[in-house]
């Protein structure tokens, strides 16, 4: 941020893209309140106190957070049957939630998502971005159109011209002043709803403080949780991706958790990460510090409260074209060419295809995400599963048959070990190599113990060679544990 403030350009760089960002999250903030039923203006306090608070606490400079869709999708039910307050407490114990996980570590299992995850994440973002731009598309004055292609030109070419304002910035205006100049009759951010006239104030909401009322609120708030901190960590990810730069991911799951509580206190909705808007900050307008952040919250507050009146005027079609360009933007065209799924194993483009499909049916990120994760561990073990093999290395004498194991040994792989030896054939001594092998849970132990009892059976003994020391731990301290006959 010092840095920001030490040079004048990268200074304009943030304060314009502050001001584009603050633009596009009026209509959004305006639709997700209306799919949680509540007032416009609970989703753009949400916008604006969450925008600024994570500006100062989170992990990942230059990543927008506001009011989502996703979240207004699974508060929209506790609204429906509570009302305003029983969301509002919703919100803060899902802040609380977040701070608790992320200083549990939950970010570190980031990890263990994989790239083609990500992928499909990506894309899911990108078609989701597009299809909310539908509504703005479908039965409206055929002016509109024009409109919104003009806006996607300019955003196409300005950029090869010149960088000094955001193209979008640039749009924006520009088709502002053509409708009011002409008198254009087209749908604006008015239309959306009614804007504020006042600041937002602190408030505590008015539920009884009783078991009964944490029952109702804690499983929303545990959803809204889990969905804003995998949101926002992904979407972190993501910008890490971008910018080439690493974030505090720990920081950022708990400064989402901080930024809910602070939220939910001023009334909010609550929410997490926008990628699309992040994309507008970073990728379009190209700002990397938490200056641009913190600008887009105060900059939204000030057009919605002070300049409510002329930003009512700012025909969709100009957003729409924005957020159509920050959509094809997020695509991460290269994994869908011909010759990238040729070349992919088609293991890791199931997994992003049903990452994205999953997605894009729930609209629900979380939903997608948690799929695809699952569908890749399931694939990794069947294609590991199938590098596990039994070969018969050497007859020392007539009595001894050394049999050699090789491969990674989990409940996948080992389940089929214990048929894999010829226990009637095989002489009296039998030497089971396991030193190009290594044993991970209980599964694996359990059938290296089948198999000694079924060799023990028929009157023959079992020797067991070569673990490494992670693997003979293992084996030592579960053999003859894992089954009552022992």
């Amino acid at each position: 941020m010092l840095t920001a403030l030490r040079s004048p350009r990268r200074l304009r760089t943030e304060i314009l893209a502050g001001l584009v960002v603050a633009l596009a999250l009026i209509p959004e903030a305006i639709s997700f309140s209306i799919i949680a039923g509540v007032d416009p203006r609970v989703g753009l306090f949400a916008s604006f106190t969450m925008a600024v608070t994570i500006a100062i606490v989170g992990g990942r400079r230059a990543m927008i957070s506001a009011a989502t869709g996703a979240v207004a999708l699974v508060v929209a039910p506790l609204v429906e049957s509570h009302g305003l307050d029983y969301l509002i407490a919703a919100v803060i114990l899902a802040g609380i939630f977040q701070v608790v996980l992320g200083g549990l570590g939950v970010a570190r299992l980031m990890r263990f998502i994989p790239r083609s995850v990500m992928v499909g994440f990506v894309n899911a973002l990108a078609i989701l971005i597009f299809i909310s731009q539908l509504t703005h598309l479908i039965d409206v004055p055929w002016l509109v159109y024009p409109l919104v292609a003009i806006g996607i030109v300019i955003m196409v070419l300005l950029p090869k011209l010149s960088t000094i304002v955001p193209a979008p910035l640039v749009a924006i205006v520009l088709s502002t002043a053509a409708t009011l100049t002409f008198g254009f009759s087209v749908p604006n951010v008015g239309d959306e709803g009614d804007l504020p006239s006042s600041l937002p104030a602190f408030l505590i909401p008015d539920v009884p403080m009783t078991l009964d009322t944490l029952t109702i609120i804690a499983p929303y708030a545990f959803t809204m949780a889990i969905v804003g901190l995998l949101e926002s960590l992904m979407t972190a990810k993501f910008v890490d991706d971008i910018t080439d730069t690493h974030s505090n991911k720990t920081r950022e799951a708990t400064g989402q958790g901080v930024a809910n509580v602070v939220t939910g206190f001023f009334g909010g909705l609550g929410g997490c990460a926008m990628i699309g808007q992040t994309m507008i900050n970073v990728k379009v307008s190209g700002a990397r510090t938490r200056i641009s952040t913190l600008l887009s919250g105060v900059f939204l507050l000030i057009l919605v409260v002070g300049l409510g009146d002329i930003v009512a005027k700012i025909p969709m079609a100009a957003l729409v074209a924005v957020m159509i360009m920050v959509a094809v933007g997020t695509m991460d065209w290269h994994s869908i060419t011909p010759r990238t799924l040729r070349h992919m194993p088609k293991s890791e483009t199931t997994v992003m295809a049903l990452t994205v499909l999953v997605t894009v049916l729930t609209h629900n990120l979380a939903y997608g995400v948690a799929v695809g994760v699952v569908a890749a561990m399931v694939l990794f073990a069947r294609r590991v599963a199938h590098l596990t093999t039994v070969t018969d290395i050497a007859h020392p004498d007539e009595h001894t048959r050394v049999y050699a194991v090789e491969g990674e040994l989990f409940f996948a792989s080992s389940n089929d070990l214990v048929y894999q030896f010829d226990y009637v054939g095989d002489p009296d001594n039998i030497v089971i190599d396991m030193s190009r092998s290594h044993i991970w849970d209980a599964s694996t132990v359990a059938s290296l113990d089948a198999i000694t009892t079924k060799y023990a059976a028929k009157g023959k003994t079992v020797t067991i060679t070569g673990m490494n020391d992670n693997s003979a731990q293992r084996h030592q301290q579960l053999s003859g544990q894992l089954t009552g006959s022992h």
